[in-house]
């Protein structure tokens, strides 16, 4: 392969430092991605084609690394590399970490996390974006290539960020990713912005979570040459939800679509209310679902989740965050599954199973959504196998109220008993625990 840059090749960066390159990691349309040393550590270069080393790149990437990362998520420009000797440039930024992996690895079967930690990879996905749109800045190419994520625990890395742009720019070269673009920019009506991020954010997520491409129903099933005018009228001048509850022309395929149909009846409902409302509405700008309620409901969808004897995870789809003793039958073995104890506190109904772990933003309005800082989780006695309990993991004392109205306090390291209905007051809220 006749590479830009030769394995051992030493890109000098000042007096003090060199850059070795490693070995090449791949290549993409506008240039290649080594893994290379720097400083005793390994980053990551890409180096872009000649023809792709334009002013503007440049700018536009000096610009980027001034203004920083949104947030740690993002593999963020570090600072630029140029060989004077032919302009040529690339850009350092750091390394993917090996066991992340793709969505496409999720849509190979090469990989089977658990609805936990697709739920959880959701929630950084969405708070993500929202950290980058509130800096006003469009990504433009939301697809597969871009997001990595942990199969065992759902943290996400974001890469390809160097085509990163201000909202609405209209000197782009990047439209996006077929499969993803929005309609509008389709149909020539639309530049990249935050807007037509919010429609590539949707199918993203609609992949992570159902496998399955949202307008991909009988009408893609029917086109026998997948061309550019074919995908221009399937996803930009006639698309269609495959669950659309008013157009039912476009409904999966049993034996072609059969990811979108079994994880339909996975999920609860106010998860398929959203997509509805995503490619529905959200086929239009003004109707798009924003981030903080993709990144909402994917942490209320990680709260609800339930275990099965047969080892199965399971959805409670409880209605608008009520207490609700209803049943789920298990999707795996369809046998009724059992609740657990249940805590409602603020916005969040969170089935409190033997691995649940409460986090600042489950007690605190005003907290985002981070995974971070556990400040409960519960607990098996140590004595007694069959009785569990809710550890206070926090620094503050709790108050709790049992039913007959007995108030005690829960200091830093203690539990609270879950083998009856009682009420919690953390500090700055207060939660119910029913059984």
């Amino acid at each position: 392969m006749n590479q830009l840059l030769k394995e051992g090749q030493i890109l000098p960066i000042d007096s003090k430092d060199n850059c070795v390159i490693e070995k090449l990691l791949g290549s993409g349309g506008q240039g290649e991605v080594y893994q290379v040393a720097l400083q005793s550590k390994s980053y990551a270069l890409k180096w872009y084609y000649p023809i792709m080393a334009t002013i503007e790149q440049k700018a536009g990437l000096e610009n980027l690394i001034r203004s920083g990362a949104p947030n740690e998520k993002f593999l963020w420009p570090e600072f630029v590399l140029t060989n004077t000797a032919n302009n040529t440039f690339g850009y350092i930024m750091p390394l993917r970490l090996a066991h992340y992996k793709g969505i496409i690895d999720l849509m190979k079967n090469r990989i089977k996390p658990s609805f936990k930690a697709i739920a959880r990879a959701g929630v950084y996905l969405a708070n993500s974006f929202l950290k980058l749109h509130s800096k006003g800045l469009c990504y433009r190419d939301i697809s597969f290539g871009n997001l990595f994520f942990d199969p065992a625990t759902g943290d996400i890395q974001i890469c390809d960020n160097d085509n990163v742009t201000t909202n609405g720019n209209p000197f782009v070269t990047v439209t996006g990713t077929p499969r993803f673009i929005a309609p509008e920019i389709l149909r020539s009506e639309a530049f990249p912005s935050t807007s037509t991020d919010l429609f590539s954010l949707a199918v993203l997520l609609h992949y992570m979570l159902f496998v399955h491409h949202p307008l991909d129903g009988e009408q893609e099933d029917k086109i026998h040459s997948f061309d550019l005018p074919a995908m221009t009228k399937l996803y930009g001048k006639n698309p269609i939800y495959i669950y659309d509850p008013n157009n039912n022309t476009n409904r999966p395929v049993p034996g072609r679509h059969d990811n979108a149909i079994i994880y339909w009846n996975i999920y609860p409902s106010f998860i398929k209310q959203l997509f509805i409302r995503a490619f529905t509405d959200g086929l239009y700008p003004k109707g798009r679902v924003m981030e903080i309620e993709w990144r909402d409901n994917m942490a209320r969808l990680h709260d609800c989740m339930i275990y099965c004897q047969c080892g199965a995870e399971n959805f409670h789809d409880a209605k608008e965050y009520e207490i609700s003793r209803k049943t789920t039958v298990c999707w795996a073995c369809k046998k009724p599954t059992s609740l657990p104890p249940r805590l409602k506190v603020n916005r969040h109904l969170i089935m409190l199973n033997a691995d649940t772990v409460l986090y600042p933003f489950h007690v605190d309005p005003n907290m985002g959504c981070d995974y971070s800082n556990p400040i409960a989780k519960v607990n098996q006695h140590p004595t007694n196998k069959n009785l569990w309990g809710l550890q206070n993991l926090s620094t503050n004392k709790w108050t709790i109220i049992t039913s007959g109205g007995l108030m005690s306090e829960v200091l830093p390291g203690k539990s609270i008993s879950l083998n009856s209905s009682i009420k919690v007051n953390f500090g700055k809220t207060e939660g119910e625990i029913r059984i």
